[in-house]
Order: C-alpha cells, then sequence, then structure tokens
C-alpha cells in the first residue's frame, strides 16, 4: 500500500523526494535524542536508500505522514523487521516532528498501519520498543494495545519491549 489516509493525516511510501524532511528531522537534536542520536547527511540517504530497498524485498516498511490540513511533514511511521536478541520481529516504528508530539498523531498512525500489518499483511505480532525514560511512546504502545514484556539492551541501552498478537 503506497498511501493511505487516516482521520487527520496523509500518508505515503518513503522516497528520496522526502530526503530534505527527513534531512531536518536527523538533525534536529530532540527528535532525535530517542532515536539513536543525530544521522549525518550521508545517513539520511543510506536510511532512505535501505527504506527502499526493504519495501522492494518484503512489501512493506516506512511511510512519510503529513497533516491533511496544511500538508506539513509530521513524521515518519511504519513496519518493519528489526533484530531483538537474535530474534527476528516486525517491529511498530514511528517518529514524530517535536511540534506534532502530545496531540495522539502517533497513536493515529500505529491505529492504521496495525491494521495494515494484522489485516492485510496476515502479521501474526508486532513488536515495539522504546529507551526506558521514553514514557511518551510508552503511552503510545499501551493506548494501541501493546502488552509489555520484558526489558531488552537495543543499540546498547535499556528499552522496554512491548509485543501485540493479531
Amino acid at each position: 500500500m503506497d498511501t493511505f489516509t487516516t482521520h487527520r493525516l496523509f500518508a505515503e511510501r518513503l522516497q528520496f523526494k522526502h530526503l530534505n524532511e527527513l534531512y531536518r528531522m536527523h538533525q534536529n537534536k530532540q527528535v532525535m535524542a530517542t532515536l539513536g542520536g543525530i544521522r549525518s547527511d550521508e545517513e539520511t540517504r543510506l536510511f532512505i536508500l535501505n527504506n527502499l530497498n526493504y519495501w522492494q524485498r518484503y512489501g512493506f516498511g516506512l511511510w512519510v505522514f503529513r497533516d491533511k490540513v496544511n500538508h506539513h511533514f509530521v513524521g515518519r511511521a511504519g513496519l518493519r523487521n528489526t533484530d531483538v536478541e537474535g530474534n527476528e520481529e516486525v517491529e511498530l516504528a514511528y517518529a514524530l516532528i517535536a511540534k506534532f508530539w502530545a496531540k495522539g498523531l502517533a497513536t493515529e498512525m500505529g491505529e492504521e498501519i496495525l491494521k495494515i500489518g494484522f489485516e492485510m499483511l496476515k502479521l501474526p505480532e508486532i513488536v515495539c520498543f522504546t529507551l526506558t525514560t521514553n514514557k511518551a511512546s510508552q503511552r503510545v504502545m499501551e493506548k494501541l494495545g501493546f502488552q509489555y514484556e520484558r526489558e531488552i539492551i537495543h543499540a546498547g541501552l535499556p528499552h522496554l519491549f512491548y509485543r501485540l498478537t493479531f
């Protein structure tokens, strides 16, 4: 599914045309504090290239989200395979520009992506994780129905790991 809408957002498959918006997002210290830190322009280009290849390989990946009213870039979110302590899992991943935090948009994005994952892709389960200090993301996961499972170490840092089964 290349595009879809939610109540307040329009989503389109991540593409190179989104490069400048992702540059700005990946250079924002506040946003990237929970996503592994600032990314260089080259890292952002590689991020997009990897995601384009991911779509071709798996048939799903990340989408870019814009608000329907002003078409402002809100963030990115989607599904991707990730290694969690030696196990391959499908993760719901999301990142929003700070000015769109605390408006329920991550939950709105997640709801639609979970429908795609469970109903269209027939995934049996989806995981989600965040730093132990990221209370806002923990609330989003809980609102979406994810159940806390355990603490993990991801990228060398402590995270809380959640799972949702269809």
